[in-house]
């Protein structure tokens, strides 16, 4: 498995502190190990944010490559889907087997994955720290 992921972009704005880049993802997407993990899989344009190197230029309209370390697009599929549907199918078999009607069983286990996702959007700087990309 490759060490890092790599998408071809072009800088559409720069901060401060930060470079927002567009990126297309292409069908090669389509072959990736870890597709899921960073959403490039559909055909679509979309924009992330990349930390400004210090040693580096860039202009608007620049193209660039960014790449992510593959561990950390597994990680990202572990927070985005696996705990999630973890967490879904637990509640949904404890409150089966406690005889909760299934309807209110599925009810509850879908209501627990909103506030899984609230919780983790107020983690949403950390995570931004934790997984980034690099311009290369």
């Amino acid at each position: 498995m490759a060490e890092h992921v790599s998408h071809p972009g072009v800088v559409v704005g720069i901060h401060d502190e930060d470079i927002e880049i567009e990126i297309l993802s292409s069908s090669m997407c389509g072959s990736c190990g870890i597709k899921s993990a960073c959403g490039m899989s559909e055909m679509q344009e979309k924009r992330i944010t990349v930390p400004k190197p210090e040693d580096k230029e860039f202009i608007v309209g620049q193209p660039v490559k960014i790449t992510m370390n593959a561990s950390q697009g597994n990680k990202a599929a572990l927070f985005a889907y696996f705990i999630p549907a973890f967490l879904l199918v637990a509640i949904i078999v404890i409150l089966s087997n406690l005889s909760v009607k299934e309807w209110l069983a599925a009810l509850i286990g879908i209501g627990a994955i909103a506030i899984y996702y609230i919780v983790l959007s107020f983690f949403k700087d950390r995570l931004r720290n934790e997984f980034t990309y690099e311009i290369r």
